[in-house]
This record gives C-alpha cells, sequence and structure tokens, in this order.
C-alpha cells in the first residue's frame, strides 16, 4: 500500500475506494502539482479530518447547542476559533461553513436583501462566481455590478470601481478572486465602500496563507467582513471561515446558523483548528514567503522563454498565462500538461475572445509545489517541462509527453508528500 496510515479497515471492506484511493495518493506523488487552488496537507490534518469527531452533530455554537453532548465538541470548535482570530488579528470567526461559497452566500445573507446591488470582480477577468455572475445563485437573487482590470495593465481598475460605486450605491462589494495575480489593494477598496455605505467583503480564498504568513497585506482592518476558504494557501482541510470585526460577528453567526446551514462537520473543524495550529508556527511564515518566492521564479522563467503572463508576472502564488502567442488553447495545453505529468487548470483570461470552456490561457499556483520541498532554483526546470510541453501540444505531437513525464517522475522522488509511502 502507499497511501499512509494504511487503508487496512478500508480495504477488507471496500476494496474498490480503497484503490482509488491508493491510485489518488500515487498520483498526486507523481504530479507537479499546480493547481492554484490545491495543497497538500499535514499528515496531523490529514489525521484530525479521519476521527470519530464525524459521528457527533452539534447545531448552534459552542454553549448553545440544541443537542447533549457537546462538551469536547465545543473545546475543538473554541480552538478553531481562537487560532483563527489570533493568525488574521480578527475580532470574530466563524469557522463553520461548510466550503467558501456557502461563506460568501452566508454573507449575502447577512448583510443584503434579495434584488440589493452587489459590486464584485467579473468573473473572466479573475472573479468568482459567488460574487454575483449570472450563473450563480448571487448573480439571480441580487443586482450584480461587475469591475474588471485595465486592458494595458492587467490590473484591478481601482477607478472603475470606484466609478460603478457611486453610480449604483451596492450593498456590498467584494474584493478578491481566483486568478488575480497581484496585490489586492485592500485600503482602496475600504476607501471606495466607505465613500457609498457598502460592505466591504474580502473574499481571501487563495492568499489567506499568504496573509497569514505575512507575504500579501492583510484586509484586517479594512474589510468589515473577510471569506477564506481553508485549503488553498493555508493548507488545511476542505472548509471555510468568515472573520469580521465586532460590530458585524452576530450578523455573520445568525446567517451561517441556522441562516444558512445546520450542524457543522466538527472532523473539518478540528482539521481547521490543527491548521490553524500549524499556521502559528515561525515556519508557515517562511513556507508562505517561499510560495512566493517560487512563483516569481517560476514567472521570470516563463516570460523569458517567451509567455504572456497576465500583469506581467505575479504578487502572490498565482500566474494567469494567455497562450494566444503560443498557437494553442488553453484546454488542449492544460490536457496535454497533465499526461506530462504537470497538473493545472486551463482559465479564461481578460479580454478572453475565447469561451469558457475552451479558453485562451491557463493557471498555476505554486502552493502544493512550496509545500513538498521545491525552491526558486527548480523553477527553471518546471518551466522548461511546461514549455517543451505547450511546444508539443502546439504541434499537436504527443510522442514527446510521456518522456517527460517519466523525467517529472524521476525529478519528483526525492520530495516526500503527506499521505504516501512509497
Amino acid at each position: 500500500m502507499t497511501h499512509q496510515p494504511a487503508l487496512t479497515a478500508l480495504a477488507a471492506a471496500d476494496p474498490a475506494i480503497a484503490g482509488l484511493v491508493e491510485q489518488e495518493a500515487q498520483r498526486q506523488h507523481d504530479k507537479i502539482r499546480l493547481i492554484a487552488s490545491e495543497n497538500y496537507v499535514s499528515q496531523a490534518v490529514l489525521e484530525a479530518t479521519g476521527t470519530v469527531l464525524t459521528n457527533k452533530y452539534s447545531e448552534g455554537y459552542a454553549g448553545k447547542r440544541y443537542y447533549e453532548g457537546q462538551q469536547l465538541i465545543d473545546q475543538v470548535e473554541k480552538l478553531a476559533i481562537e487560532r483563527a482570530k489570533a493568525v488574521f488579528g480578527a475580532e470574530h470567526a466563524n469557522v463553520q461553513p461548510y466550503s467558501g461559497s456557502p461563506a460568501n452566500l452566508a454573507v449575502y445573507l447577512a448583510f443584503a436583501q434579495p434584488g440589493d446591488t452587489v459590486l464584485g470582480m467579473a468573473l473572466p477577468d479573475g472573479g468568482h462566481l459567488t460574487h454575483g455572475w449570472s450563473v450563480s445563485a448571487t448573480g439571480k437573487w441580487f443586482t450584480p455590478v461587475r469591475y474588471g482590470v485595465r486592458k494595458e495593465t492587467g490590473r484591478v481598475d481601482l477607478d472603475q470601481v470606484r466609478d460603478l460605486a457611486l453610480q449604483h450605491r451596492p450593498k456590498l462589494i467584494f474584493a478578491g478572486g481566483t486568478a488575480i495575480p497581484r496585490t489586492i489593494d485592500f485600503p482602496a477598496f475600504a476607501e471606495i465602500a466607505r465613500e457609498v455605505g457598502a460592505v466591504l467583503v474580502a473574499d481571501i480564498a487563495h492568499i489567506a496563507g499568504l496573509v497569514a504568513g505575512g507575504a500579501h497585506p492583510s484586509p484586517v482592518g479594512h474589510a468589515q467582513v473577510i471569506t477564506t476558504t481553508t485549503h488553498k494557501t493555508l493548507r488545511g482541510p476542505r472548509g471555510a471561515m468568515i472573520l469580521s470585526d465586532a460590530d458585524h460577528a452576530k450578523a455573520v453567526d445568525k446567517a451561517v446558523f441556522p441562516g444558512l446551514q445546520g450542524g457543522p462537520h466538527n472532523h473539518t473543524t478540528a482539521a481547521i483548528a490543527v491548521a490553524l495550529g500549524e499556521a502559528q508556527k515561525p515556519e508557515f511564515s517562511t513556507y508562505a514567503h517561499t510560495i512566493v518566492a517560487n512563483a516569481q521564479a517560476l514567472a521570470e522563467a516563463l516570460v523569458e522563454r517567451g509567455y504572456d503572463l497576465v500583469s506581467g508576472g505575479t504578487d502572490n502564488h498565482l500566474l494567469l498565462i494567455d497562450l494566444t502567442n503560443k498557437n494553442v488553447a488553453g484546454k488542449p495545453a492544460a490536457q496535454a500538461l497533465d499526461r506530462a505529468g504537470i497538473e493545472l487548470n486551463y482559465n479564461t483570461v481578460p479580454f478572453d475572445p475565447r469561451k469558457p470552456f475552451d479558453p485562451s490561457g491557463i493557471r498555476l499556483g505554486t502552493s502544493a509545489i512550496t509545500t513538498r520541498g521545491l525552491k526558486p532554483e527548480h523553477q527553471v526546470q518546471v518551466a522548461d517541462w511546461i514549455d517543451r510541453t505547450v511546444t508539443a501540444a502546439a504541434a499537436e505531437e504527443t510522442a514527446a509527453l510521456d518522456t517527460i513525464a517519466a523525467e517529472i517522475r524521476e525529478f519528483l522522488a526525492p520530495f516526500p508528500i503527506p499521505g504516501f509511502a512509497a
């Protein structure tokens, strides 16, 4: 077996699922994983996720539950809350949201009414579905207004944000998204929100670990409400949190429960607490800064090879690349890269003339490879593999892909991952 801890009981009870988990562990080991929204959690987080805490139902909050037997569960949740507040310097933390989208939906429920205007970043420019995009419930139940990036710079157009805010007077303004490679100017967003009386919501799902490690400016003190997932740069389980100032805390908690959810997932809460405990250690700051150093080294190496990076580079973990000048679309490039042992996703780029399911770009991030131990000096080699694969994809030549995959497996052998034993 390759999965650690060994799946002895699972293999005996359900060999089909056990076999798939084993194969996935092997796959994660053998790939250069560059999906910007993914990471490797620690062995401790893995263990916390798979505990008897999953057996307990716990509607409500610590000290105010609707079920008995919560004495220890309350302690787990309190630990997660106190660690979240300490890591981010926030006045309040709710650790119960199941994932990022429900966390954002809870914010709408807390501070807006159906039909109210919300201002968020357009999805093709780097925003998120839940910031008011038309196919999302948030775009159907509320009145969305969308800002974007400047064509000449690829950076958020703050003049447009202010103009739209003054024109439409939104109840909520979202700062953040899924494909923003540059530092988010939270003070500028806060000034605009104050000018129109809006609640500023900082969605830091992608950069939470960087904020925690001091590698990106914090929205605390600027945004009244902050949402984040816990599984990206923060290196925790698949969950979410909502941070807020004291004035907005009661509305946040009421929106999460009973407004939107029932009982929290206690095993996930425990794993969030473990991940936040890890984030309090000095080595996590080193990790966060290395993520950025790796991303910038990879960006530099790709630019040297003629790649068109949106905004020209990166300030965080994320690179967004327009492949138009490489004569290949994002989807076939991503598929070729996956076969070659490099895992990322195809992605729209600002002002993309192609459709979202067949866009011009690819998105990649350096969180997982940094967890694995890769350093800036390794990024020239990673860029070379990316370039060789994209070149092969453009020429529709697949023979080289298996060769590259073998090279990558050999390269990765000295870099272990949690949850896998070779």
